[in-house]
C-alpha cells in the first residue's frame, strides 16, 4: 500500500526548518505532498499576510525533489483539506505536541484514520524571526531607506 503523507505550512521566508521538515516527511512515506496555507488562510488563522505570496511559496516547495506534489491550502480546517487530498499521515512539527491545537489535530484525524507524525522543531531558525529581524534593520536604516524583501 501506497502511503501518502502530507506536510502543511506556511512557507514563508522559506528557511532550514521548512527544508528539515520536508525532508523528514519524505523518508516516512512514498508519496509526499506540502500543503501550502493561502494568504487568506494565514490572515484568518494567524492575523498576518506571508512577505511571500502564495504562487510563489508553491513554486519554492513545488521545486524540491523529495516533495511530489503541492496543494493549496485554501480551507482552515484540516479535515477539510484531508478529505480533498486523502492523505494516510500529516507531518508537524513538535512545537504542536501536547497543545491544545496538537490535540485536536490528533483526535480529529483518529476519528478518520490517519497518523499524525511529529519531528523536532527547528528552534534556531524560523519565519517569525527571520520577519523581526528585517523589521530591526529597516527600523536602523535612515529614514526614506528600507529593506526590500
Amino acid at each position: 500500500m501506497t502511503v501518502i503523507g502530507y506536510a502543511p505550512g506556511a512557507y514563508d521566508l522559506f528557511h532550514v526548518g521548512h527544508l528539515n521538515i520536508l525532508r523528514h516527511a519524505a523518508e516516512h512515506c512514498d508519496h509526499l505532498i506540502a500543503g501550502v496555507v493561502s494568504d487568506e488562510v494565514l490572515l484568518l488563522t494567524k492575523g498576518r499576510l506571508p512577505v511571500v505570496p502564495l504562487a510563489e511559496r508553491m513554486e519554492i516547495v513545488g521545486n524540491l525533489r523529495f516533495v511530489d506534489g503541492v496543494h493549496a491550502e485554501v480551507v482552515p480546517d484540516k479535515l477539510d483539506t484531508w478529505r480533498e487530498v486523502q492523505f494516510d499521515v500529516i507531518f508537524k512539527g513538535d512545537d504542536w505536541r501536547g497543545t491544545a491545537k496538537g490535540d485536536k489535530l490528533e483526535a480529529d484525524f483518529a476519528a478518520v484514520g490517519v497518523a499524525v507524525h511529529y519531528f523536532p522543531y527547528t528552534m534556531h531558525t524560523s519565519s517569525t524571526q527571520l520577519r523581526k529581524a528585517l523589521a530591526a534593520l529597516d527600523a536602523a536604516r535612515p529614514t526614506g531607506a528600507s529593506v526590500s524583501v
